[in-house]
């Protein structure tokens, strides 16, 4: 019998695991409690704040009858009282003083992450997509004023002639010359349009009529906006009754505000978009020649994503722009 017993082996039985090695075993193995509601919680912390249901219930904007039923809601969900009476005042119990500093920071934690969500729309970098000829002689000049009135908000210019891709572009609102159908977003009217000729106050003597733009350079702009009812030089000609004068001779720009800049150094004559010329009209680097101008059939149009012309710092430009349209440079 004893040999039988040496010829098997000894069963090898698997070691106890260490329960003390694994510190995080009981809180996996126990299952995870129902948070009492927000409601109640918030009411819990006022009324041990104050002491006082009338006050807690002043602060709530409810009935002190409500603040109770929020406090036995809260004291049925824990199984313990958090209150008790000592004469007429109340007192926090022991189970109330434990739990209540953890739930007052947790209320100022979530305050704090609010603030910051909301702040997130009111302060910041505001990119703003705009043409570099708009850009440079109407928005720039007027950006001080911006910054006076929002000085927790930053603008940032993203000039190019490209139409903004909100989807995929970093950019909060756009400012566009063009037709004004811009389907799925919101789309508001800025400044209407005009052209007429200018030059330089130098070259103003030589200039008596249309007639005598026949010895002038002419400057041509040749920027890519696609609008059709913009004059060149040959349709303003032919309008003026020189209909054979030489149109195509003079210096060609891609954007409006080279054009200006050309006339404003004396290079010839230009067919100056009025929004753009405004400044330097005022300034007297420019001069308006004859009388008449021609309206566009494009404008300048606020243009945004709905969900970002909801939030206050983009709301806060546009409200600007509005104040902007009838403020000369």
């Amino acid at each position: 019998m004893n040999q039988i017993a040496r010829a098997v082996p000894a069963l090898q039985l698997p070691a106890k695991p260490n329960i003390a090695a694994l510190p995080n075993a009981a809180a996996r193995a126990a299952p995870k409690r129902r948070l009492p509601p927000l409601g109640a919680l918030r009411t819990f912390e006022v009324v041990a704040r104050h002491l006082s249901l009338a006050r807690a219930a002043d602060e709530l904007c409810v009935t002190p009858a409500a603040v109770s039923h929020q406090i036995r809601t809260l004291e049925d969900h824990l199984g313990v009282p958090l209150f008790r009476r000592s004469g007429r005042n109340i007192l926090l119990t022991d189970a109330g003083q434990a739990c209540l500093p953890g739930i007052r920071d947790g209320f100022e934690r979530l305050t704090s992450a609010v603030n910051q969500i909301d702040s997130f729309g009111q302060s910041g970098i505001l990119t703003v997509s705009v043409a570099p000829s708009f850009a440079v002689k109407w928005l720039v000049p007027r950006l001080d004023r911006f910054q006076e009135q929002q000085p927790g908000i930053d603008i940032r210019v993203s000039a190019s002639n490209q139409l903004a891709d909100f989807a995929s572009d970093d950019v909060d609102l756009a400012i566009r010359y063009g037709s004004g159908r811009y389907p799925g977003l919101m789309v508001e009217r800025l400044l209407p349009e005009a052209v007429f000729p200018v030059c330089s106050p130098d070259l103003l003597a030589q200039i008596k009529s249309p007639a005598d733009l026949q010895s002038q350079m002419l400057l041509h702009d040749d920027s890519p906006d696609d609008d059709q009812s913009c004059p060149t030089w040959q349709m303003w000609l032919r309008a003026a009754g020189l209909a054979d004068a030489e149109w195509k001779r003079g210096l060609r720009f891609t954007q409006s505000s080279l054009v200006l800049e050309a006339a404003i150094h004396g290079k010839g004559v230009a067919l100056a978009k009025a929004t753009l010329a405004e400044s330097d009209l005022a300034s007297g680097r420019l001069v308006r020649l004859f009388g008449d101008a021609t309206p566009l059939d494009f404008a300048y149009y606020v243009v945004g994503p709905e969900r970002k012309v909801g939030l206050p710092k983009v709301a806060a430009f546009i409200n600007w722009l509005r104040g902007e349209v009838a403020t000369p440079a």
